[in-house]
């Protein structure tokens, strides 16, 4: 069975939207990273840490998927990384309000040997020198290694961040990202100095709208679904990045015609996300809904056309 090594945050969200508001749930980058990709029938394994006020149910909900979760450091005495964020209207842009690292401050990621020889290494949104000790543990080059990251770590970490991207094949941001690390506004044009960096592939993200793959010369893009209602976007881009590290990790197929399916597949996932507040739409996610919604995206996308001059 191929493997697919996540690395990224398990944490505490508290969430307002114009639709209602939270108390401390479950949230984290890994965690909607790995809920997503259990959908594929992988092996997949989470690195991360957690303070001893993070339920033991939590990490057994993740087992009960076929998320590995040895790779999980519980610090005892620690506290758990906590963000709470407000949404404006228009459900596009946030404000932070807290942002606790507490355990994440000092962590030392440690791969599990049983993933030190991953297919597949999905490093979701931390900091760089954390992704970059991650890859250094690996024994295997992995077949492919997927990056997501954010505008605060080019603000605070940028060289740091530019040494992680040089070794990675696929990187995966928004289209408001994109334009602060290239420093162009054109995305094509933005796509094309990032794969300079590194990267064969960069995948913008853009939210509601869609979702953009530049290869080599080549470009493909997919639609985000028209939703009825966008309760919570939170995780809603580790949602997609989970589908498309999992879809690829199921097909063990990296080709650009292949991962134009994964950007379908990762598009899917991340439409349910955003229908319930934090993770809940996900962990009761069935088989015959994702198979339902994806036929609402083939058919959204695809027609026949006849062209003359």
């Amino acid at each position: 069975m191929s493997k697919l090594l996540i690395v990224g945050t398990l944490a505490f969200d508290a969430i307002e939207t114009p639709f209602g508001k939270t108390d401390k749930i479950l949230g984290g980058a890994a965690t909607y990273i790995g809920l997503s990709a259990a959908n594929f029938g992988i092996q997949s394994g989470i690195v991360s840490v957690v303070g001893g006020d993070f339920p033991e149910e939590y990490l057994k909900m993740l087992n009960a998927k076929q998320v590995d979760t040895q790779g999980v450091e519980i610090v005892k005495d620690g506290k758990t990384f906590f963000w709470s964020g407000r949404y404006h209207n228009d459900m596009n842009s946030r404000d932070t309000l807290v942002t606790e690292l507490n355990v994440l401050e000092q962590f030392n990621p440690k791969v599990p040997q049983d993933f030190k020889d991953a297919g597949i290494v999905l490093l979701g949104n931390l900091h760089p020198l954390v992704q970059n000790a991650v890859l250094e543990q690996l024994e295997v080059t992995p077949k492919l290694v997927v990056l997501d990251t954010m505008n605060f770590w080019m603000d605070i970490a940028l060289p740091e961040l530019k040494e992680v991207i040089q070794k990675v094949d696929v990187i995966t941001i928004n289209d408001e990202e994109a334009r602060q690390l290239s420093g162009e506004y054109s995305l094509r044009v933005a796509a094309r100095k990032i794969q300079a960096m590194g990267p064969k592939y960069v995948v913008i993200k853009k939210g509601e709208h869609g979702a953009l793959l530049f290869g080599e010369d080549q470009i493909f893009f997919a639609p985000a679904l028209p939703l009825e209602e966008v309760f919570d976007p939170t995780g809603a881009g580790d949602t997609f990045a989970g589908g498309f590290a999992g879809y690829l990790t199921k097909t063990k197929d990296i080709s650009f015609e292949n991962m134009k399916n994964a950007i379908v597949y990762g598009s899917n996932m991340a439409s349910f996300c955003v229908e319930k507040f934090g993770t809940e739409r996900m962990q009761n996610l069935t088989k015959e809904e994702i198979f339902d919604r994806l036929e609402q995206f083939k058919s959204l996308t695809q027609y026949e056309m006849s062209l003359s001059k």
